[in-house]
């Protein structure tokens, strides 16, 4: 069976858009992207889970997150080579944990479970719940936002990473994620002083 890859050593400030559905996170991915003149890597789980549910009419099953966390990461991989200094991800695997944990009883296959906690991420951007809920073939529990955007954070805690919670409307969201994006930048300035661009 295949493995999920192993996220490449690459020298980039990595920033995650993390949180519940609905919650913005593509919106920001975007435009954080684009001030960040970078690429931002999509939620692979997206594109699969719209294919699964127009084929099969199924929604994800728990056999599903391998194949979704060896997507993401091929992903993640293949656009870190043509970031310039900050990698934006709409996502990351320990969301994908999160959602095996909150959706599978507690579950979590033993090599995501490794691989979530393996990756390295400077800022995690959690996204509050005060957007509205826009529903799809994919998205539910409209009436449990709380409840994730509580096993969100309580990760983020549990396992000691960098977060800061952005609420309030886009340009709030944007200034505040683009100041603290800002500082790790500066911080960083020596030793990121080039681009990984391929020529």
């Amino acid at each position: 069976m295949e493995k999920i890859p192993q996220q490449e050593p690459l020298k980039l400030v990595r920033i995650v858009l993390f949180g519940p559905e609905s919650t913005g996170k593509t919106t920001l991915s975007e435009l954080l992207a684009r001030h960040y003149n970078t690429v931002w890597v999509k939620e692979f789980a997206r594109n699969y889970l719209q294919e699964k549910w127009n084929n099969e009419r199924k929604t994800c099953e728990h056999n599903d997150l391998i194949p979704i966390a060896i997507g993401q990461m091929q992903l993640e991989n293949k656009l870190a080579r043509k970031a310039d200094k900050v990698l934006i991800c709409d996502t990351d695997l320990l969301e994908t944990k999160v959602y095996s944990e909150e959706y599978y009883g507690g579950f979590v296959d033993p090599e995501l479970d490794k691989a979530a906690l393996e990756n390295q991420y400077d800022l995690y951007l959690l996204t509050y719940i005060d957007t509205p809920w826009e529903a799809d073939d994919l998205r539910d529990r409209p009436e449990q936002r709380q409840e994730m955007f509580d096993a969100f954070e309580n990760a983020l805690k549990k396992y000691d990473r960098p977060y800061i919670t952005l609420k309030g409307d886009v340009k709030n969201r944007m200034d505040k994620a683009v100041n603290a994006i800002d500082k790790i930048l500066e911080s960083k300035k020596d030793l990121y002083s080039f681009s990984n661009k391929l020529s």
